[in-house]
């Protein structure tokens, strides 16, 4: 599909009470030719409600990413509600460890901006839970989220934020979609710092010499569809790691594109390694 936009940010929100309060403030259209998901869009946001679960979340995700993304950097966002044993409801909180309790595999998002609200980790489950006895958040999508999203884009690009809706004074059972809309509503001013900070971070990549370095090595070599996102994924980071800094195509001798991901990872590897 073609599309007349090249987006900021992606936000992904399982419920449509979540989604209600950024597709009223941000005037996001509904995509009438997308039947697989409810998805909104303006000339920077694409909004997709997938529907609960972690198979839901990595459906909604994947299918709105082949659909929509282009070259251009994009940020990946879950806004979403979560349990906690006793945060205060309606607290907004940005994600900095990602559990998957059905396969015990951790994730920790590197995010490149500082937000005003709390951080802290959360656990993503299968079923709802009833008993809160655990000292981080609890939601059913994050981990899917997380998963799916760094096929797309570097992990400095992925964003979980989840406002609390339940904990043992006012279990799941209590959650409303009215209050769920109002509690999102109340960080529409995150969202926009968020887009802002996004969208001066993209022009920066856009502007880049390694933008052109990437068109470069697209015609230069043959990419799979996965090869290029990699590609991708690996300029942006050298991009956020270097503050811009110019990268040096040494990869004349070079024949696969396997070689020059291989190179590039070693480049960011040693960034890494010396930050």
């Amino acid at each position: 599909m073609n599309n007349q936009y090249s987006h900021t940010i992606y936000i992904y929100v399982a419920l449509s009470c979540e989604a209600k309060p950024l597709i009223e403030f941000f005037n996001l259209k509904k995509q009438m030719t997308v039947k697989q998901f409810a998805v909104y869009l303006n000339k920077d946001i694409c909004l997709t409600v997938t529907g609960l679960g972690k198979s839901a979340m990595a459906a909604g995700v994947a299918y709105t990413q082949a659909l929509f993304s282009s070259i251009k950097s994009s940020f990946l966002i879950n806004l979403g509600v979560a349990g906690h044993q006793h945060f205060v409801l309606g607290d907004l909180f940005l994600i900095t460890k990602i559990t998957d309790v059905d396969s015990q595999r951790s994730y920790y998002p590197s995010s490149i901006f500082s937000l005003p609200c709390l951080s802290a980790s959360i656990h993503t489950v299968s079923k709802p839970v009833l008993a809160y006895d655990s000292i981080a958040l609890c939601d059913m999508e994050a981990s899917a989220f997380y998963e799916t999203a760094v096929r797309f884009v570097s992990s400095e690009f992925v964003f979980c934020l989840k406002v609390i809706s339940d904990n043992q004074l006012s279990t799941i059972e209590n959650i409303e979609a009215k209050q769920v809309s109002i509690w999102v509503a109340k960080y529409i001013s995150v969202i926009e710092q968020l887009l802002s900070l996004a969208k001066q971070q993209s022009s920066l990549t856009i502007l880049s010499v390694n933008g052109a370095l990437f068109e470069q090595f697209l015609g230069r070599y043959h990419f799979t569809v996965n090869e290029r996102e990699q590609l991708k994924g690996l300029i942006e980071k050298w991009d956020v790691l270097t503050n811009q800094q110019i990268l040096t195509d040494t990869q004349g001798s070079s024949t696969t594109a396997k070689s020059v991901l291989q190179w590039l990872q070693a480049k960011v590897n040693q960034v890494e390694f010396f930050v």
